[in-house]
Order: C-alpha cells, then sequence, then structure tokens
C-alpha cells in the first residue's frame, strides 16, 4: 500500500502565469456566465428555463460564450495538450469513480418528463449541460490543473486545491440562490476531487468533461428547476454519489498513487 505522495510534477511547455493570472482568467469566466447571462436573459426577455426558447437563452448562449472563453485561454496559453491529455496516470481500480458517475447519471435523468417536453428541448439541455462540463473541465482540471502543477505542486496538493477553487467559485451563486450556494459549493469540491480522478485515471480531459456535463443533465432533468414537475426518485441518485465514493476513496486514499516495487510513486511525464 501506497503511503507516500507523490513528487511535484516537471513543468510544463507554453506559457507561465501567475497566480493572479489565473484569477484573473477564472473571474472573466464567472463574469460571462453571470452577468452576460443576465444580460442576455434581458435582452431577449426570457428568465425561465421551461421553454426551448428560455433553455437557449438562459444557458445554451452564455454557457457556449464562457465555453469558447476558456479554449481561446488554453489556444492562447500554448496549454492544449497538458490540459487536454493527463500523464499522471493512478491505479485502475479508481475506474470505480467514473462508473459510480455514469450508473447514477442513468438512474438519474427523468426519462418520461423530458419525453413530454419533446426532442428540441432535450437537445437544447443537452448542448447547455455540455458547455458545462467542458467549460468547467477546461477551466479548472484543464488549466487550474495545469497551472498549479507548472507552480511545482505535489499531486495532492493539486488534487486538494484545485478542488476548493472549484468549490470556492460556485459561491457567486450566492447572489441568485442565497445561502443556499454555501453547502452547494461544499458538495462542488468534492464533485471537483471525483472528477479529477476521472481525468487522471481516463488519461485525459474528456471523460471527465462528458460525465461532468451528464451528471448536470441528469440533476437538472430530474429536479424542477427546468422541468417544472413533481419530485422524480430518481433524483436521489446523483446525491448518493457523495456518500457512496467519500467512503470508498477514504478507505483506498492510500492507494491511488501507482507504485514501483520499491513503494516509490511512479513519476509522470509533464
Amino acid at each position: 500500500m501506497n503511503t507516500k505522495e507523490p513528487a511535484a510534477a516537471p513543468r510544463i511547455t507554453g506559457r507561465h502565469i501567475s497566480y493572479i493570472a489565473f484569477a484573473v482568467i477564472v473571474i472573466v469566466y464567472l463574469v460571462i456566465i453571470q452577468f452576460g447571462g443576465r444580460l442576455i436573459e434581458g435582452w431577449a426577455d426570457e428568465d425561465e428555463t421551461f421553454t426551448t426558447r428560455g433553455v437557449v437563452f438562459t444557458m445554451v448562449i452564455p454557457l457556449g460564450l464562457a465555453f469558447v472563453f476558456t479554449y481561446s485561454v488554453i489556444s492562447a496559453l500554448g496549454w492544449w495538450r497538458p490540459v487536454i491529455k493527463d500523464d499522471r496516470p493512478v491505479n485502475r481500480w479508481v475506474w470505480v469513480v467514473p462508473i459510480v458517475l455514469l450508473v447514477a447519471i442513468l438512474l438519474g435523468i427523468d426519462y418520461s418528463a423530458l419525453a413530454d417536453k419533446g426532442w428540441l428541448f432535450i437537445v437544447a439541455l443537452l448542448v447547455a449541460t455540455q458547455f458545462v462540463g467542458w467549460g468547467e473541465e477546461g477551466m479548472f482540471r484543464g488549466i487550474g490543473v495545469t497551472v498549479l502543477r507548472n507552480h511545482g505542486l505535489s499531486e495532492g496538493r493539486v488534487a486538494l486545491w484545485s478542488s476548493v477553487i472549484f468549490g470556492a467559485v460556485h459561491l457567486t451563486n450566492v447572489f441568485g440562490h442565497g445561502a443556499s450556494a454555501v453547502p452547494q459549493a461544499i458538495m462542488v469540491s468534492f464533485a471537483g476531487y471525483f472528477f479529477y480522478l476521472t481525468r487522471r485515471v481516463s488519461g485525459g480531459n474528456a471523460l471527465n468533461s462528458v460525465l461532468h456535463g451528464l451528471f448536470d443533465f441528469a440533476l437538472l432533468s430530474s429536479t424542477a428547476i427546468v422541468l417544472d414537475q413533481a419530485v422524480y426518485a430518481g433524483a436521489f441518485a446523483p446525491i448518493l454519489v457523495y456518500p457512496i465514493l467519500a467512503i470508498v476513496l477514504l478507505v483506498k486514499r492510500h492507494d491511488i498513487e501507482p507504485t514501483r516495487e520499491t513503494g516509490d510513486p511512479i513519476p509522470s511525464a509533464a
């Protein structure tokens, strides 16, 4: 059993940015979503998500703009490879994380309620949630993880701080949801760690991005947020992901990193 924390990753190629620069990038990203979204809603005179038009104007457009911004930053920094690929593997049992997430997604989607809304609504909601998945994973598990690694942090601290930052930025939801944004931010931090492990076990930023979007799709489809329906029993499946994976990862926390026969962590390429 490995009880050692892996050494810090070597610097990646491409531009080097400071923590302050990363903070500015994240702030711009949030402004696009939070304030840009409100401007678009006002311009379109649409503030509900119960219709296809509502999903397009309140979700697809602002989230799409944030998605474009994220990958424009990645391109400008020359970070396509370190963002899209992850060269720091974990033990194969960690595949349990994306598998549990996928099972929760399949159980959590309210198929009947979605069918009543029609295929255009379903497509619009899928596009919107994939923009969330690819946008947030590109920003926090892509750019964020790369920034932290490039500053020489050990992988344990990269996992911790990328997840904490991911949760902290969701505190901006306090403007629309009040104090309920605080427990949400805590839960999102845990989710960030699950997506971080999915990135590492899959060797890239694609699977976690797709699952992130589908996880949000399941959550939205099973609540009254976008469908205006009664409580769906399957909505509890995504919620149960948190205690289930928390217990598994607590028990197996010392066996995440692969080791050589000597017990030393296997170094990874930058």
